[in-house]
């Protein structure tokens, strides 16, 4: 990381190269779980899409038939 570089917590600014080593280590933790939560909020979108399409498709199909009363 660039020398003088700063991450804010908890509303209070931390030099990051003044980090002990375990809060690095925990920093980088959260860096990655935030990564990896995004990367599955963007699978669900995709999986919520489909969804969406093949709900369409169903409904589209759905007329053809006579529902029963």
């Amino acid at each position: 990381m660039a020398e003088g570089q700063t991450i804010d917590i908890d509303g209070k600014s931390y030099e990051i190269d003044k980090l002990t080593e375990e809060a690095k280590s925990q920093l980088g933790n959260i860096q990655a779980v935030d990564a990896e939560i995004q990367r599955i909020e963007q699978r669900k979108a995709i999986a919520q899409t489909a969804r969406n399409a093949y709900a369409r498709a169903l409904q589209e199909e759905l007329a053809k038939v006579e529902p029963q009363q």
